[in-house]
């Protein structure tokens, strides 16, 4: 019933996401709606994902991050969806606490507070006092678990029908990010997961004095308990009383963001995936905290090193090794157009890297981007995903307390000063590894054109063309067909004039036909294949 409850609120959306691609689902061309049309229906499918529970929010929260998925406007109010629900009392929250650790909360604190300074859907925080130290006590709700195991449920179910019905790369990417979502959840559901990627984390980051990370209370986490040290802080979305004080500089902010975010994903390769306000504080020295480590993305050493390479090469301004960084990283499809991408990505970066560009000239360029990627066939590994999330918070930030803040232009020198740190990073391993992945990667290259000259000697190569570029083949065979009819359609004129003139003798009708004739013939010779192709849409793309 739950499956079916979710479909029946869901499946309107579904069906008009198709129809948008194809009139009638499975034919037509594409329908044409406004601007505020979009942003109307966006509002509808916001709400209703709301409605539907805190698994589902949580859910359209890694939506709203992926651009292959969702176009604007959708992405901007998806994004909108917070994770707040109304909080349990504390008569709900403290059995579990006594079933975990053995004792009734009053016996294990000298003090518990049984108002929660907040509440989320996964569980909520109560603050107390530990041997005179003020730590924060963070609880599983009762049931949860099973709660987002019927969700999950529905989900899949639900999915296994638009699969059938609706083949095509966004049902599969949507199935895989559902299925990369349920691991993620499961683990942040595990407490004694959160503690040891907090820890983690802390050392990893404990040279630098700008941020701060809370220490875990071992003694008291379990699996659906934890206690961490308290953090007083302010919300990086709440600062401008302090940045008016001049206790808070924006740039020293963004910059500690920028370096640690950088440290993370590309240095350590464990980085913190969650990354919305209330997760970010800054303290009353102005150091950075990070709170919450249930959602932590692991990074591989091969991907740490192709997207090092891949944003040095932004930084230096080399189109080429950007673009050729993006299909290695596979956040391209090979069969996307490689001057497309090109084109796109030299555009960008000149209006980015221009000194008077304005925040708007930005976001243009960048949604037309985003829209090109929804509707390529492109599939966003996770990491990249949550990458963009981080990156999104840091100029949110910037765009906060700065409006002609560009996040590109700030970042630069940021990373321009980590390239040997970055470098270090890439390198990292001894001799013997990197040999071995060097000696590796010339093996598959030399298997790969083995199988390619098998399969030539074989008649077996193919050669695959993009769609687009078989439609556009298509239509010139079109058009060129038609120049051909309308060629023999002039010499029957020609000819039928010339036989009247024989049999009787009209200088009039010859000199008519032929003077037709040879303006057709004019006008077919220079008229473009596309005029011809598709008269009308010819005609709109002449104009």
């Amino acid at each position: 019933m739950r499956a079916f409850y979710v479909f029946w609120r869901l499946f309107p959306f579904v069906l008009a996401f198709m129809r948008d691609r194809r009139r009638w689902v499975f034919v037509g061309r594409p329908r044409t709606l406004s601007e505020a049309a979009h942003r109307r229906r966006a509002a509808r499918l916001t709400q209703t994902v709301a409605a539907l529970g805190p698994t589902y929010i949580k859910l359209a929260q890694v939506f709203a991050s992926r651009a292959d998925i969702l176009p604007e406007p959708y992405l901007s109010e998806v994004g909108r969806l917070t994770d707040q629900v109304p909080p349990l009392p504390a008569s709900k929250i403290e059995p579990v606490i006594a079933r975990e650790l053995g004792k009734p909360a009053r016996e294990l604190f000298d003090r518990f507070d049984p108002v929660p300074l907040a509440a989320a859907s996964l569980g909520q925080v109560h603050r107390a006092s530990l041997g005179g130290r003020e730590v924060v006590v963070k609880v599983l709700r009762p049931g949860v678990e099973e709660v987002v195991a019927v969700d999950l449920d529905a989900a899949f179910r639900i999915l296994f029908f638009l699969n059938a019905l609706f083949p095509n790369h966004h049902t599969r990417a949507i199935t895989t990010i559902v299925r990369e979502f349920a691991k993620i959840i499961e683990q942040e559901m595990d407490f004694r997961i959160e503690a040891q990627n907090a820890e983690q984390i802390r050392a990893n980051l404990a040279r630098n004095p700008r941020v701060v990370i809370p220490q875990v209370i071992h003694e008291l986490t379990s699996r659906r308990v934890l206690v961490l040290e308290y953090m007083e802080g302010t919300r990086v979305d709440r600062l401008q009383e302090r940045i008016n004080a001049g206790e808070i500089s924006v740039p020293a902010l963004l910059t500690t963001v920028t370096e640690v975010y950088a440290q993370m994903m590309l240095v350590d390769g464990i980085f913190h995936a969650d990354p919305h306000p209330g997760n970010l504080l800054v303290d009353p020295q102005g150091r950075l905290v990070l709170l919450d480590f249930g959602m932590v993305v692991r990074v591989d050493r091969e991907t740490r090193v192709r997207l090092i390479q891949t944003i040095l090469a932004a930084v230096r301004r080399d189109v080429d090794g950007v673009v050729a960084g993006l299909y290695e990283l596979g956040l391209l499809d090979p069969e996307v157009d490689r001057g497309t991408v090109r084109d796109a990505a030299r555009a960008l970066m000149a209006i980015a890297f221009t000194p008077d560009t304005k925040t708007h000239q930005i976001q243009r360029i960048v949604n037309e981007v985003l829209s090109t990627f929804y509707q390529w066939p492109i599939m966003l590994p996770s990491a990249f995903v949550y990458l963009g999330r981080a990156s999104a918070l840091a100029e949110g930030i910037g765009l906060r307390y700065d409006p002609d803040f560009n996040s590109i232009q700030f970042a630069t020198p940021i990373l321009r000063s980590m390239t040997s740190q970055l470098l270090a990073a890439a390198m990292e391993g001894d001799a013997r590894d990197r040999v071995h992945d060097a000696v590796t990667q010339l093996a598959g290259i030399a298997r790969e054109l083995r199988d390619i000259l098998r399969r030539a000697g074989r008649d077996e190569l193919r050669v695959r063309a993009h769609p687009r570029d078989v439609i556009e083949l298509q239509r010139f065979l079109v058009g060129q067909t038609r120049r051909i009819v309308l060629c023999m359609l002039t010499g029957v004129c020609a000819i039928v004039g010339a036989l009247v003139y024989v049999a009787d003798h009209n200088l009039f009708v010859l000199i008519a036909t032929l003077s037709f004739a040879l303006i057709l013939f004019l006008i077919i010779l220079v008229l473009p294949w596309h005029l011809l192709s598709n008269p009308l849409r010819g005609y709109r793309r002449w104009r």
